[in-house]
């Protein structure tokens, strides 16, 4: 086959061309840090990479939710431990009431602070997060606790669960039936009314007595199973944080370019490039148009 000056004219262009090329693949790796930045130059790596962000983002999500999570728990928990220290404070106003030294007006006065023992945990009972109330179930745009003498529960006792690592559930509200129930309502509302001389229950303060402490062991009880759920969930958020750190390592190792061997290539494509320059002027001969001047 005869060669002719256009051919390895062409020859050379096209070499140098995919020199180029290739110079500009390692500075593209070298400026942005990764191997690709097209999925066409590698579609095995571009696929892993799909893959590999899809389970970050999984878990990122499961993040996100956990973080809704404490904070109904951490609400709940703030909520549950002042409900105990408005039932011990009455507690402490049912024995002292129970002094036969006390006059009327003594009694009066404790039932007027019984009665706003009683308006607090209404509102407690009705605490709301980010719009939505915690001690309903369920129905977390209704109030479970309407204001009145007694007040009126309307409690909803499903469990609100939340998705926190895949497949797994857990549930994050307490059960508004063993804390804020119609029966509590009603025992401050009967101690309000023995202390006002208006009571119809035919109760006495030893027997409101001991319902507030069957009241208060309940309202203990559920702080207890609550704490159990909360420190699940650490648990839970502790193997999320090492499934992270795998996910972006596997990501890293899948996508990053290794600088120091990407250098080292680029360095030796300098040299072949300035090679392939050097013999492509040496076998391009000069034209007719060279020999006119």
């Amino acid at each position: 086959m005869r060669v002719t000056q256009m051919m390895l004219a062409n020859n050379t262009l096209r070499n140098v061309s995919k020199s180029y090329d290739k110079l500009g693949t390692y500075q593209q790796q070298l400026a942005t840090g990764k191997k690709i930045h097209r999925p066409s130059e590698d579609p095995v790596v571009a696929m892993k990479g799909m893959h590999y962000r899809t389970s970050l983002t999984e878990i990122e999500q499961f993040q996100r939710n956990l973080s809704e999570a404490y904070t109904w728990m951490e609400n709940s928990e703030s909520a549950l431990n002042h409900t105990t220290n408005v039932l011990q404070r009455a507690r402490e106003l049912v024995v002292q009431a129970k002094n036969g030294t006390l006059g009327s007006e003594d009694r009066q006065a404790i039932a007027r602070e019984i009665e706003q023992l009683k308006k607090d945990l209404v509102q407690v009972a009705n605490t709301k997060v980010a719009g939505k109330y915690i001690f309903n179930g369920t129905k977390i745009e209704q109030a479970p606790v309407t204001d009145g003498t007694p007040p009126t529960v309307d409690n909803n006792n499903d469990d609100f669960m939340i998705e926190v690592a895949k497949g797994v559930k857990l549930k994050i509200n307490v059960t508004p039936d063993n804390v804020f129930n119609q029966g509590l309502f009603n025992t401050l509302q009967d101690i309000e009314n023995v202390l006002n001389g208006t009571s119809t229950s035919g109760k006495t303060l030893d027997n409101l007595l001991s319902d507030l402490d069957n009241h208060l062991n309940d309202v203990l009880a559920e702080r207890a199973e609550l704490g159990a759920r909360v420190n699940r969930l650490e648990l839970v958020e502790q193997r999320l944080s090492e499934q992270q750190l795998i996910a972006k390592r596997m990501i890293s190792d899948n996508e990053d370019a290794d600088i120091e061997k990407i250098i080292t290539e680029l360095k030796s494509q300098e040299s072949v490039h300035r090679a392939a320059l050097s013999v492509g002027a040496r076998i391009i001969q000069p034209t007719l148009v060279d020999f006119l001047r």
